[in-house]
């Protein structure tokens, strides 16, 4: 029978003493019908949880297990086979009788080292009590010697954490045994000596013979393991108490109860060396099992992360976060542990990875996580159009969810698209037991999956869902010649979140509505960073990205911006990268699948032909006027002799979006407003005369001169350009322009690799040659040759 303490708060009120138990008539506790702890805080609260001084008694405290002990204790998960105490009076400087108790294990199997150490046999463990009559036995026996001595409170004294912390705790856990209070608060002697002694050195470093020598002691001769260890503590303890240092007891370590689910920010700082990862855990496991595993270190406030696979679903794996690094390495020794009858691997985390999976992104989420003492349940498999009035009505009158709709959280995709995923919260136990029996019942035309869940795993599967690039399948960057500008830039590829993207702009809104709508954090966009979308007639599609100057920066405008009303309409808000708005500004289409590049009907295409734009009120260099060349075209490569110019040739361009118009290619054109910054509504900032200049030069023509376009088809998926240039390996032509004669081979700016609407490669290509003459032998000499095993068609774009 285990003695076990519940207070209620009207008896805790009067309690001066906290880091101690307190001797009190409790009734016992079968370890077969162990109680679980009071879940409701406001009837019962631990009794280290209060603020008090110290207590009146230690009880020196040691323990060994059948396998490795000492700074090895409880990493190779065997049974305590030993328990050792003594009691001393901190007032009167008393010391009680040494008790010694055998514990029998289940497992009847010793280690030679801990037979080397402890001297005990399996014979003699086989007429032992097993671990609850022992734990009961303690109990009643210090319970009774402190009130023989008329104290009222004690608490356990221990050479170093792991006992309590890597052995008690964790058996205790699998038995499912309920400890006494005690085991909850203890003090560690090294630490207290520690700060008796400052100067014998570092914790880790201290041991009893250490301590017994730094103090000028003698060795204690005993024989006995545990009584040994015990008698030194005990003279240890008994000097310090005494004259000059006259210690006393204060460095009272805690053991938390239960674990406390809580919200995590992204913004919040994460120390790498107290994060750890744990793999093979069962799929059905939860936070609170997790937990469990790890019984006896304290793990930070909403600190379990379960890891999710692709599809949504719990992958085996968990990120803990515990309070310190010393807990964390405690952790690591639980390696190779076992939760059931599957054994869990432990390593070293970071705390970016920690962020990544556990860090919240939403105050819509914090908010939602923000009510506690709730129960979690996922549903899974909405219909997209479902409302939260749907839902609530799906889950009936038997299973009220908490605050109505405000218990309803649905996950949705960057643009705002239901991914049919949605968390509910419920007040008690009873509600969400009802809500789980609709299990696989029908909503609409689709069944729902419902199944419980915990905050750790709202906060990833939003993170996931959240972080889902705009572009579901991005292609590679058409292999064109694109210069980096010097100042200014414009816009370059990069997978930083550190654009925005505005949606649901009103169609009369213009630049210097979207700077009033940022307010204050307009200072924080760079440069020409304003891009208002158009669509294909040249009007405002009520898109709009602006690149930010950090993702930092871009992800507080989301936070605060998101859902602000412009005008009559409310504007949604998300975070993305240049990489993603690059390519809309470039020419790729906004559809329910996110973005995906313009479209090009091959059968139509032509050689393209590069007529003079019209010279408006703006101009560039002729390097930066290659990033407005639409995706698809295949830009002629000309070999010329090096130069250096020493000044770029200005070129002109159109603000307009018909942009390249003249082609036979059929493209759903998304063009960029003029990019504008906070300081300027105007292009690109000219130096001082520039603008005489370049009026006074005839405009330069934006590409090379025009060539002859080969289209492949047949080509394997996986085929790139490298893939395509080999297959051309040994084709050369003689350029006529080049006075050398020298034989030239294809480059990779030749070869453009084609698309499907799905983002994904269409098994076509086209190169470009320098001469119709060109391509026409490279049709007849390469046509229908393998590449992969896949014979390739070569013809000509008429």
């Amino acid at each position: 029978m285990l003695f076990k303490i519940s207070l209620s708060v009207s008896r805790l009120e009067s309690l001066e003493d906290t880091h101690c138990c307190k001797v009190s008539p409790g009734r016992s506790t079968s370890s077969k019908e162990a109680e679980p702890e009071p879940e409701n805080p406001q009837q019962f609260l631990p009794l280290w949880s209060l603020m008090a001084s110290h207590s009146d008694t230690l009880v020196v405290f040691f323990g060994a297990t059948a396998g490795a002990n000492g700074g090895k204790l409880g990493s190779d998960e065997r049974e305590i086979i030993l328990l050792v105490w003594q009691i001393v009076d901190l007032h009167e400087k008393k010391v009680g009788k040494i008790q010694q108790r055998l514990i029998k294990p289940d497992t009847l199997e010793l280690t030679d080292q801990c037979k080397e150490e402890t001297g005990l046999s399996v014979e003699e463990l086989c007429k032992a009590e097993p671990l609850d009559t022992v734990l009961q036995q303690f109990q009643q026996a210090v319970s009774a010697e402190v009130k023989s001595l008329g104290r009222s409170s004690y608490t356990l004294c221990v050479d170093g954490p792991l006992l309590i912390r890597q052995a008690i705790h964790p058996e205790a856990s699998k038995k499912n045994l309920v400890l006494p209070e005690c085991f909850y608060s203890f003090v560690d002697l090294k630490r207290e000596f520690h700060k008796c002694c400052p100067n014998a050195g570092p914790v880790k470093d201290l041991t009893l013979p250490s301590m017994l020598e730094y103090l000028c002691l003698p060795a204690v001769n005993e024989q006995m393991a545990g009584v040994r260890e015990v008698k030194s503590m005990m003279m240890i303890i008994q000097h310090i108490l005494a004259e000059p240092y006259n210690h006393k007891f204060s460095l009272f370590e805690m053991v938390k109860y239960k674990f406390e689910s809580g919200a995590c920010s992204k913004t919040e700082a994460v120390d790498s060396e107290t994060v750890i990862r744990a793999r093979g855990l069962p799929w059905q496991s939860s936070d609170q099992d997790i937990a469990r595993f790890f019984k006896g270190l304290n793990i930070a406030k909403g600190g379990v992360a379960l890891c999710l696979n692709a599809q949504g679903r719990r992958n085996g794996e968990a990120l803990v976060r515990f309070i310190n690094s010393e807990h964390r390495d405690m952790a690591l020794e639980r390696h190779k542990h076992h939760m059931g009858s599957r054994y869990i691997e432990v390593y070293k985390a970071t705390g970016e990875e920690f962020l990544k999976i556990a860090g919240g992104t939403s105050n819509e989420v914090a908010q939602f996580l923000s009510k506690e003492n709730q129960v979690i349940i996922r549903m899974r498999g909405l219909p997209f159009t479902a409302t939260q009035q749907d839902v609530l009505g799906f889950l009936g009158p038997e299973s009220p969810v908490t605050d109505g709709t405000e218990g309803l959280l649905f996950v949705k995709y960057p643009d705002g698209r239901p991914t049919g995923d949605a968390f509910v919260l419920f007040a008690c136990e009873e509600y969400a037991q009802n809500a789980l029996k609709k299990h696989k019942q029908i909503l609409g035309k689709r069944y729902i999956e419902l199944f419980r869940s915990t905050a750790a795993e709202v906060q990833q599967v939003l993170n996931r869902y959240m972080s889902t690039p705009l572009i579901s399948t991005l292609p590679p960057p058409p292999m064109v010649p694109m210069p980096m500008l010097a100042t200014p830039s414009f816009i370059t590829t990069s997978s930083t979140r550190d654009c925005l993207r505005l949606r649901g702009l009103p169609y009369t809104a213009a630049i210097e509505d979207i700077l009033e709508f940022m307010g204050e954090h307009t200072i924080d966009i760079k440069p020409h960073g304003v891009h208002m979308v158009l669509n294909q007639q040249g009007r405002p599609s009520g898109d709009a990205f602006i690149q930010m100057k950090s993702a930092d920066r871009a992800f507080m405008v989301t936070q605060k911006c998101h859902k602000k009303m412009m005008k009559d309409r409310y504007v949604e808000v998300f975070q993305c990268s240049a990489e993603e708005m690059s390519f809309v500004l470039m020419g790729g289409t906004l559809n329910r699948s996110g973005l995906s590049p313009p479209p090009c009907k091959l059968p139509c295409l032509s050689p393209p032909t590069y007529a003079a734009f019209p010279a408006p009120t703006a101009m560039l260099s002729t390097e930066a006027a290659a990033l407005y060349q639409p995706p698809l075209l295949a830009t002629p490569r000309t070999p010329h002799p090096p130069s250096h110019s020493p000044a770029p040739t200005l070129t002109y361009y159109s603000p307009q979006p018909q942009l390249y118009m003249n082609m036979n290619m059929n493209y759903t054109a998304y063009y960029p407003s003029p990019p504008v910054s906070p300081s300027t509504v105007s292009y690109f900032a000219a130096p001082p005369g520039s603008m005489a200049a370049a009026v006074a030069q005839p405009a330069a023509p934006v590409l090379p001169q025009p060539g002859a376009l080969v289209r492949m088809q047949g080509l394997p998926y996986s085929a790139g350009v490298k893939d395509i240039l080999s297959f051309f390996q040994g084709y050369q032509y003689t350029p006529e322009d080049y006075s050398s004669g020298a034989l030239l081979q294809l480059q990779a700016d030749s070869v453009l690799v084609l698309y499907n609407l799905s983002g994904q490669r269409s098994g076509e290509a086209l190169v470009t040659f320098p001469s119709e003459e060109a391509a026409r032998r490279a049709v007849a000499e390469r046509s229908n040759l393998p590449l992969f095993g896949h014979p390739v068609r070569l013809m000509c774009c008429e």
